[in-house]
């Protein structure tokens, strides 16, 4: 495998691999609490804390953690952090825990850091795994804070809930609902894909294989299988073809 350098490692996450808006992860919390910039952010540094820390920790015990339990062993670490979160959220930024809700504990669940962890920190080194959850993290809190500042610029003519626009400006209530947060999505992606000539997407293959799940996938082992099947069956039919 190619050795990056500490600095790629670090900028990867931000655009060139980016969690929401290349690699289509994290799809969930960043259209729900998209809503406006607070929302956003708090959100976002939320999961970068969780996927720091938990890319620190997993990384540590990538030795120790037996390969057969490696995901329910990723999920308690993660869900240990996802608590600790919590509680500060609730004991010094109550609103903001309030505004998020169900959300905050559904970070323990959330793709990206649980992707990350299978894919990067339980191959590399802690600090190589901090770095990695840095990069990851300002990747997915800057989309956010994008999306925020979009949605609530257009949905309520305010930015951080202090009025921008004058009385002139007739709020659009459509991007304070579901289909203004896909929308405000599409058009990102759409934006970043013109932006690079789709050098992004393209290079980005969507299919099982390259999930970083894949390997504790059932798919895995079921393609394996089928893969199996298909060589023996054309082993035969050329032993076949060779007899006759």
């Amino acid at each position: 495998m190619e050795k990056k350098s500490k600095l790629s490692i670090l900028t990867n996450g931000i655009i060139k691999e980016n969690p929401v808006l290349v690699l289509l992860i994290g799809t969930c919390p960043t259209l729900a609490t998209s809503s406006s910039l607070a929302n956003g952010i708090g959100m976002g540094l939320s999961a970068m804390a969780v996927l720091i820390l938990s890319n620190i920790f997993i990384s540590a015990l990538r030795k120790v953690i037996p390969d057969k339990v490696r995901i329910p062993c990723y999920i308690v670490v993660i869900a240990g952090f996802v608590t600790l979160v919590q509680f500060l959220l609730e004991a010094y930024v109550p609103s903001l825990y309030e505004s998020l809700g169900l959300f905050i504990p559904l970070i323990v669940v959330n793709c990206i850091i649980l992707g990350r962890a299978e894919a990067f920190a339980n191959k590399n080194t802690i600090v190589d795994s901090a770095l990695d959850g840095i990069g990851m993290g300002i990747g997915f809190t800057l989309t956010l804070a994008l999306m925020g500042s979009i949605r609530e610029l257009l949905g309520n003519g305010t930015l951080l809930g202090y009025t921008v626009f004058g009385d002139w400006f007739t709020p659009i209530g459509f991007f304070n609902l579901a289909p203004g947060g896909f929308f405000v999505f599409g058009i990102l992606i759409a934006l970043l894909n013109y932006l690079t000539k789709g050098k992004m997407l393209k290079k980005k293959s969507f299919s099982c294989g390259t999930c970083p799940m894949y390997n504790s996938c059932n798919l895995a082992e079921a393609n394996e299988e089928i893969e199996a099947e298909n060589k023996k069956a054309a082993a035969v039919a050329v032993q076949k073809g060779a007899e006759a």
